[in-house]
């Protein structure tokens, strides 16, 4: 299992120097530094001193990729790329091209978001599960029909369809909870209800059409029907013996999901005026701030393959037939 884990780990960090690389180029395709400094700087005509001084006090007066001037290793170490680089390994985010500590902004922005998407997650996984569950209950019937194309119209829908007519319905209309903002503490469920309703709603579509077909699958094995010519009651074979085998795979899919959940939802929490991860990843990609974008991205690819792991080895936590070497 140790072995697996390292091996594992080892595999994770070829993809993050990839990941790394590849959203350096996108970046830089698009701006460079001079263009930077011209919009932090806030002018429209910026002396060539104060962008050249800007670059240096932020570490983007060396060359990107390669530095012909500098020889042997220095040629690749003595660059953007390979400074900002190894403080992302080190998890040394630094400050954000606006001076901010970056650590402690995610520090403190990453409790609202896990404030949205835990309860989604937790509510939405109960009523997916159980709305999956009557539709296998009642399949090949009318039930099962129009259940199915409920869900696919329901995932047809786009996710700004359900936010921007729960605010107008929910609190421009019936003034039930606030439209948008956040506060600290116990006043802050205020803020927090309609957008884990409509994450729940967004998402039972997809859920419920998925868990459905994991509790087809178990119903058409061997073992249940030998469930049935014991002559035990549907609803007994279905709550007791597909359920539980069916969570199998739904609990190592909730676990590949649990390490994503504090990095927020970037739709979400922007309409709703969240200051979670997924707001603050949007406000650096408006201000064009590098280095909070890069250590957004880099966080969650090592979340994501932390979460791959984490599956792998619940995997063989619930299934004992299954075992890593």
């Amino acid at each position: 299992m140790m072995a697996y884990i390292i091996r594992r780990i080892l595999y994770g960090i070829p993809i993050l120097i990839g990941v790394n690389i590849i959203t350096f180029m996108l970046f830089f395709v698009v701006n460079s530094p001079d263009d930077m400094a011209r919009m932090h700087l806030g002018m429209k005509r910026v002396a060539p001193e104060a962008i050249e001084k800007w670059k240096q006090e932020h570490g983007y007066d060396k060359p990107l990729l390669y530095n012909a001037a500098a020889s042997g290793t220095a040629s690749l170490t003595d660059t953007i790329f390979f400074e900002k680089s190894i403080k992302l390994f080190q998890f040394e985010f630094g400050s954000s091209d606006s001076g901010r500590d970056i650590g402690y902004d995610i520090s403190q922005r990453m409790w609202p978001s896990l404030a949205i998407a835990v309860p989604t997650l937790i509510v939405g996984l109960a009523i997916n599960i159980t709305f999956a569950l009557l539709i296998a209950f009642f399949r090949a019937t009318y039930i099962d029909y129009w259940s199915v194309v409920l869900c696919v119209v329901m995932m047809s829908i786009s996710t700004l369809f359900y936010i921007i007519g729960g605010q107008y319905v929910v609190s421009k209309l019936l003034h039930l909870v606030p439209i948008s903002g956040y506060d600290t503490g116990m006043s802050a469920v205020k803020f927090l209800i309609l957008p884990v309703i409509i994450g729940v709603i967004g998402g039972i579509g997809s859920g419920t059409r998925w868990y459905r077909t994991l509790f087809l699958e178990e119903i058409n094995k061997d073992y249940v029907r030998t469930a049935r010519s014991k002559g035990l009651s549907e609803n007994r074979v279905l709550f007791q013996h597909v359920l539980k085998n069916a969570m199998i795979p739904i609990l190592t899919g909730v676990v590949v999901i649990l390490p994503l959940l504090f990095m927020g939802s970037l739709i979400t929490e922007n309409f709703f005026g969240i200051p979670g991860l997924g707001s603050y990843t949007i406000e650096a990609i408006n201000r064009q701030d590098f280095a909070i974008v890069r250590s957004m991205v880099f966080l969650g690819s090592v979340l994501y393959i932390l979460g791959l792991i984490l599956t792998d080895i619940s995997y063989t936590l619930v299934d004992p037939r299954v075992r890593l070497s």
